[in-house]
């Protein structure tokens, strides 16, 4: 999707200058990694990444359309602004639904904005959603909306944008994006200064059930394994003493992208199930706090967690765990789609 450059006046400059858009090429990432680091998107955003780290994340993806990722460039030929749209996943989660199309980055040079530049990135993205058939339009990617930047935005997923990236909420507002869905950020600190958890009821389902592995039950769909099986990961659960089949299963990514914005070593938690007999036995409790201390013997010192506003129970056992909320984001649909 290309179109005739347009001027406008820089304020930073006093000059007029030309700027373009074009999709995506293949000599694209450095620049786009620039600007992605030097954007100030909060602490949501994963820094200092690396061309191969983008590409294996992000340009490898099977359904990687350069039509979809939108640039704007100035006259030097640099690259000051981009957007990237794609699809979400279908109810089976085997392929793409493109009836749903997601805005899932937008970034314009702060030296740029304000000057209509984000507002035509998005508008294009827009029309290349649309006429790839897309009926409902979000911004901010979710699961089982996020086919970009898993590993990359949101810490441990992508939990839209984040209330962290001060310039989105105003941004998207004055598109006339209204809010969709809420996800809040949790944290706990692992180490030294970190809480330690500890009741009845969790020393009755330590009692009667161990830390192991859940690989039997990792997920195998194609739309887990193309994003978060790009990632460093692993899957633990509770057992029973006694023998027995899983009670509770959790999924655990690397987070190491993120350690030099964070300064710390991190984990991401997520996909938290309980087997129905067992809820309300304090095991989704335990199975976090004993995560947290295992990963805390091999260095790590933050772990991380997301749940939907809306989730009550979820919330209760993350903060039971010793979590404490630290962000959130915002998912925000077009109005009309």
């Amino acid at each position: 999707m290309t179109a005739p450059g347009f001027f406008y006046k820089s304020t930073m400059e006093g000059r007029r200058i030309v700027v373009a858009y074009r999709q995506f090429r293949n000599a694209d990432p450095p620049q786009v990694l620039r600007l992605w680091n030097e954007s100030g998107l909060g602490r949501g955003a994963a820094q200092g990444i690396r061309c191969d780290e983008f590409d294996s994340l992000v340009i490898a993806q099977t359904y990687f359309d350069p039509a979809g990722m939108i640039l704007a460039t100035a006259d030097d030929n640099r690259v000051i602004g981009f957007v990237h749209a794609g699809f979400a996943a279908d109810e089976s989660k085997k392929c793409l639904n493109k009836k749903t199309g997601v805005i899932c980055a937008v970034i314009v040079d702060p030296q740029f904005r304000r000057q209509g530049i984000g507002r035509e990135l998005i508008r294009r993205a827009e029309e290349y959603l649309r006429q790839s058939g897309a009926e409902t339009i979000f911004a901010g990617g979710a699961e089982p909306r996020d086919p970009f930047y898993v590993g990359l935005y949101g810490g441990s997923e992508p939990a839209g944008f984040l209330e962290s990236d001060a310039s989105a909420a105003p941004f998207f507002t004055a598109l006339g994006y209204g809010f969709f869905e809420r996800h809040l950020v949790f944290q706990r600190k692992l180490g030294v200064g970190g809480p330690e958890v500890m009741c009845v009821r969790l020393m009755n389902a330590k009692r009667q059930s161990k830390l192991a592995a859940a690989s039997a039950s990792e997920p195998k769909d194609w739309w887990w394994s193309t994003r978060k099986g790009r990632l460093d990961s692993m899957h633990l659960g509770l057992v029973p003493k006694a023998g027995g089949s899983l009670m509770a299963r959790v999924c655990v990514v690397g987070l190491d992208l993120y350690m030099s914005g964070w300064k710390a070593r991190a984990i991401g938690i997520s996909g938290l199930q309980v087997s129905e007999n067992m809820r309300r036995k304090g095991y989704g409790q335990l199975l976090l706090d004993q995560v947290c201390r295992r990963v805390r013997d091999d260095m790590i010192q933050l772990a991380e967690a997301h749940v939907l506003e809306t989730d009550l129970a979820g919330i209760a056992v993350l903060k039971s765990a010793g979590f404490k909320q630290v962000d959130a984001g915002i998912v925000y649909q077009k109005p009309g789609t």
